[in-house]
């Protein structure tokens, strides 16, 4: 597609951070943040990118969002490229990140939002009219009177999350949304963020997120990110569809083992991660074919671990990652 048609397309797009001589570790002066990302978001698509702490998400979103130079590579957001004309690409976005901190502590959560409607040259009636609605969808419109001080982590970032919304932005960036926050709360965000989609199909939502579930259950596409490199792209149907031909199961062993060495070089296996929790071995298994179980219970058996369950499972967006990158989104690379 051409940019003009898109609302976002990246082309070999690259990011480059040079450190310091006393930040370097091991002589490393460079790092490689992103390292030739193409991506094609179409209109009207609530876009997910999937990976850890780390993965390059938010250098992309700071990069489409004009908060930071690529090293090389193009991007446009909405036809325009964001290095020769950020002011214009400033028109048609708005973001929220997980965990900022925005407005001012002694203004009302009604004053600061009209604060950030006159930025944006909302006339008053408007905005006000805008700010109602938008809080009530957050279940905060009894909290319009409330100085922002007053508020928790957790309606603080309601707050922000309406913030973004305020403007009617073409194109809208979460940055881990609902990063820290309680099951509640990230509940409440995701309905508004469907809700709004639903109301303005003509708007993109490009949400970043390390939350498996959250992708699965809002996204029309994913795209799986690992050290600045996109690895898929697809519907999440469609990235767990590939996985059917393989056999996904959980086991449970009493005590700690060192199974990822117990196993290691046992033909068949995908991909395996394993966890310690509450004194027993947990692993996650992606084989080949069913028949591969029975040599890894033998040699898991013979290394003195005990099997206390085992579960067969449907493959998750997390097994698709850890398919592709050798690990669970959750442990650090």
């Amino acid at each position: 597609m051409r940019p003009e048609e898109c609302a976002i397309k990246t082309e070999d797009l690259t990011r480059v951070f040079r450190l310091r001589k006393r930040e370097a570790k091991e002589g490393k002066r460079e790092i490689l943040a992103l390292d030739g990302v193409n991506l094609e978001v179409s209109p009207g698509e609530l876009f997910g990118l999937l990976g850890p702490n780390g993965a390059g998400k938010t250098t992309l979103i700071k990069i489409l969002a004009t908060l930071l130079l690529p090293t090389s590579g193009r991007a446009w957001v909405a036809g325009v490229d964001v290095v020769e004309k950020p002011q214009v690409v400033r028109r048609y976005i708005n973001m929220v990140a997980g965990g900022e901190s925005s407005g001012y502590g002694l203004l009302t959560v009604e004053e600061n939002l009209w604060m950030f409607a006159q930025f944006y040259g909302i006339p008053s009636r408007e905005a006000r009219r805008r700010i109602r609605e938008l809080l009530a969808m957050v279940d905060m419109a009894d909290r319009a009177k409330t100085k922002t001080y007053h508020l928790s982590s957790g309606m603080r970032q309601k707050m922000n999350l309406v913030r973004g919304f305020l403007t009617d932005p073409q194109i809208l960036f979460l940055d881990e949304p609902t990063l820290g926050l309680d099951v509640q709360i990230a509940r409440t965000i995701r309905n508004f963020i469907r809700q709004w989609l639903r109301d303005h199909p003509e708007r993109t939502i490009l949400l970043t997120t390390h939350y498996m579930h959250e992708a699965e259950e809002l996204c029309h596409r994913v795209a799986i990110i690992d050290r600045g490199k996109i690895l898929a792209c697809a519907p999440p149907e469609e990235l767990k569809r590939r996985l059917r031909t393989e056999a996904v199961f959980r086991l449970y062993l009493e005590g700690a083992l060192d199974a990822k060495s117990i196993l290691d070089g046992t033909k068949g296996i995908v991909a395996l991660a394993q966890r310690e929790e509450n004194g027993h071995t947990s692993l996650d298994l992606i084989l080949t074919e069913e028949e591969v179980l029975v040599s890894i219970l033998s040699r898991l058996q013979a290394a003195g671990g005990r099997l206390l369950a085992l579960k067969k499972e449907e493959p998750t967006l997390e097994d698709v990652f850890l398919a592709m990158v050798g690990r669970k989104l959750s442990e650090e690379g």
